[in-house]
């Protein structure tokens, strides 16, 4: 028996007990006739105590070798601290060590194991193994799991059934690259691994599934940031019988219980905005709403003066910063060497000081009187102590600029709470976006989403007008959930593959089978999938999902732990007919 307790269970009430612990050397106290060591587990930490006079004199020579990240098992005693420890649960109490046994020995670790660690996210990264063992890493695991739960629990309530779908599938042209995965029996072809369950899931809908979930792994070889990794999770679902309203209604029930049952946080509000609204007031598709800085358009009162940086920009746009009127000149220089990095690519920056006195201050007094600084107060709704920051130039590149400005002022500001939820719907997406390099239209969402029913006819006379039955999730400035409403109807479906560029036969074959399967009997469907990753860091308080991935990738897609990607031997490449030159 190698544990009768935990190292997070003990408390007074156990006191005279004699129990067995066992778990990993965290530190030791050595005071020559007495010696503390500090017993850890995943579920907490224990004080042993050596003593003397009352411990057996093999225990105090075994306990005399002890080093960090040993692993161990003790039997002793429970006995009452006399220096007592309110940070910790068993802080009150001890065990007396009679038998210790050293289970396994440990190196010297590359950092410390412990809440604030001196080990680099490399390093780290490197052994996680060994960062798994610290309490931040541990919790946000458990924390996870708590939420995969939840997803579980709340869907399976709801009638939804979990069925798996396959990983090795067919490469499809639409979306971001594959990773594809050679077949030894089948020469010269290959699967890919899948983007999403996309088709499966339409599929089981015409099988008569009617509510599916999934909590499924899917992979993209595409450029990584803090937030994208390789290989990434989804909670992905389907409905059949349904219109947008249905779906947008039960997943703001997942939302809620989430919200609720993880973070204690009732939210009853879900507001929705058109894609259309979010580009012009925010600049970006997944606007933060926990603040404001909506933006205010100058063109009409800033493009009538001698300004030829205004007069010869598609777009004057600015925002309302509160209460940063008290900024110095020196901070100012700051936030335009801040907004002309190259991450950013803005030329400049106007700024205008919105007095106490109600007066106005600017970089271009030169150019602007009192009246025309007054009507850019009302455009962006300045009021008296804030600060107004204006970009312009093409209109696109402009709006993304600002957007990223207003998102860093409110992490200046503080206002972007970490434990603060605003949820937030985006609809009515553009269904097409044309693309000047390729001559051809682009999916907004994938090539199976079906257009607003009142714009099915635009297929045939304006394409770029029509906007998509699809929706996303947008949860304090990130994109949570995305989904549409799927076409079901081969004739759409045919045509919406014309519109993308796709032969009959490349339509064919890539989806035939999903056309033939409209073929017999597809019911309406939709769906939405949730980013697991990104929701779980979200609902952490955090926004880098490498914190809640056990054994995640670094930047550049490699796991630097098992030192993957790596060559193949050649007798393995022959087996795959695959020749490789460097």
């Amino acid at each position: 028996m190698y544990r009768s307790h935990t190292n997070g269970a003990l408390r007074l009430r156990d006191i005279t007990s004699t129990v067995i612990l066992s778990g990993w050397v965290q530190k030791t106290r050595d005071k020559g006739f007495m010696i503390w060591v500090d017993l850890r587990d995943r579920y907490g930490i224990t004080q042993l105590i050596f003593d003397e006079e009352r411990s057996s004199q093999e225990a105090m020579e075994q306990a005399r070798k002890l080093t960090r990240e040993m692993v161990i098992t003790v039997t002793g005693e429970v006995i009452e601290r006399e220096s007592k420890n309110p940070q910790l649960p068993t802080g009150d109490i001890e065990v007396l060590v009679q038998k210790l046994t050293i289970l396994n020995s440990a190196k010297t670790p590359p950092f410390t194991i412990e809440d604030e660690t001196d080990g680099g996210e490399d390093i780290r990264m490197k052994y996680r193994y060994l960062d798994i063992r610290r309490k931040p890493v541990r919790e946000n695991l458990i924390f996870r799991h708590k939420v995969s739960m939840e997803v579980r629990k709340y869907l399976s309530d709801q009638g939804f059934i979990d069925v798996e779908t396959p990983y090795l599938i067919k490469s499809t042209p639409e979306g971001a690259r594959d990773f594809v995965v050679p077949s030894r029996m089948n020469e010269g072809q290959f699967y890919a691994l899948p983007q999403s369950p996309q088709t499966f899931k339409q599929l089981l809908m015409v099988g008569g599934m009617d509510k599916y979930f999934q909590i499924v792994k899917c992979f993209r070889d595409e450029d990584l940031r803090a937030d994208r990794q390789p290989e990434f999770t989804q909670i992905d679902c389907e409905m059949a019988f349904v219109e947008q309203e249905d779906i947008l209604q039960t997943f703001e029930g997942l939302t809620r219980h989430l919200l609720k049952e993880i973070n204690g946080v009732d939210i009853q509000d879900f507001p929705r905005m058109t894609y259309a609204d979010a580009m012009k007031a925010y600049g970006n598709d997944k606007p933060d709403i926990r603040f404001g800085m909506k933006f205010g358009e100058l063109n009409a009162v800033a493009q009538h003066r001698e300004f030829n940086v205004f007069n010869n920009a598609e777009l004057v746009v600015g925002i309302a910063v509160p209460g940063a009127a008290s900024y110095t000149r020196k901070e100012i220089d700051k936030l335009i060497e801040w907004v002309k990095r190259p991450q950013i690519g803005a030329l400049g920056l106007v700024y205008v000081k919105c007095n106490e006195d109600g007066s106005y201050k600017s970089s271009v007094d030169k150019f602007y009187d009192q009246d025309d600084l007054e009507a850019w107060a009302k455009a962006t709704g300045a009021q008296k102590g804030d600060l107004m920051l204006v970009l312009s130039g093409e209109a696109h590149t402009t709006r993304t600029q600002l957007s990223a400005l207003r998102m860093e002022m409110g992490e200046r500001l503080g206002l972007r709470k970490p434990h603060e939820f605003a949820p937030l719907w985006v609809v009515d997406f553009p269904l097409l976006e044309w693309d000047e390099e390729t001559n051809r239209y682009h999916a907004m969402h994938h090539p199976f989403t079906a257009p607003k029913p009142e714009h099915l006819e635009l297929l045939k006379t304006d394409p770029r007008k029509a906007n998509a039955n699809a929706y996303d999730l947008v949860l304090n400035g990130n994109e949570i959930g995305g989904g549409s409403i799927r076409i079901h109807d081969r004739e759409v479906q045919s045509q919406l593959f014309d519109l993308l560029g796709f032969s009959k036969e490349e339509a064919q074959a890539q989806f035939g089978f999903l056309m033939e399967a409209f073929e017999y009997g597809a019911p309406p469907h939709g769906g939405i999938a949730f980013g697991l990753d990104r929701l779980v860091a979200i609902l952490g308080g955090q926004e880098t999902i490498r914190d809640f991935i056990a054994f995640p990738k670094n930047n550049a897609g490699r796991d630097v732990m098992i030192d993957a990607p790596a060559a193949l031997d050649e007798e393995q490449l022959n087996e795959l007919n695959i020749k490789v030159t460097l």
